[in-house]
């Protein structure tokens, strides 16, 4: 078993998308992968945690057991989605990277 630098290319990994080493989320910047980003509308949230629970990137930040008023990381944010799919009160939209002019946080 490997264990890959946080700047590895996709060629010196093995296919399949098997990570060697657990818990390393916070070392890779996936913010250019991403083509949608979150945004909440904090008045419609009701703090159920979806978000935070199903992100795979742990880019949902939780503080006092409140998603209100705070922000997604998005350096660790690939846009996936899933924050939006899973919440309960469809206050979670993705819009287009576009919109943004090349704001990456």
């Amino acid at each position: 078993m490997s264990v890959y630098k946080p700047d590895a290319k996709w060629h010196e990994m093995v296919s399949g998308g098997y990570i060697p080493q657990a818990g390393n989320a916070q070392e890779y910047i996936v913010s250019g992968w991403r083509t949608f980003r979150p945004v909440r509308n904090d008045e419609e949230c009701i703090d159920c945690l979806f978000c935070w629970v199903y992100c795979p990137d742990n880019a949902v930040r939780v503080e006092n057991e409140s998603v209100k008023g705070l922000e997604f990381d998005l350096e660790h944010c690939k846009g996936c989605g899933i924050c939006a799919a899973v919440c309960p009160k469809d206050c979670i939209d993705m819009v287009p990277e576009s919109e943004f002019g090349g704001d990456d946080n």
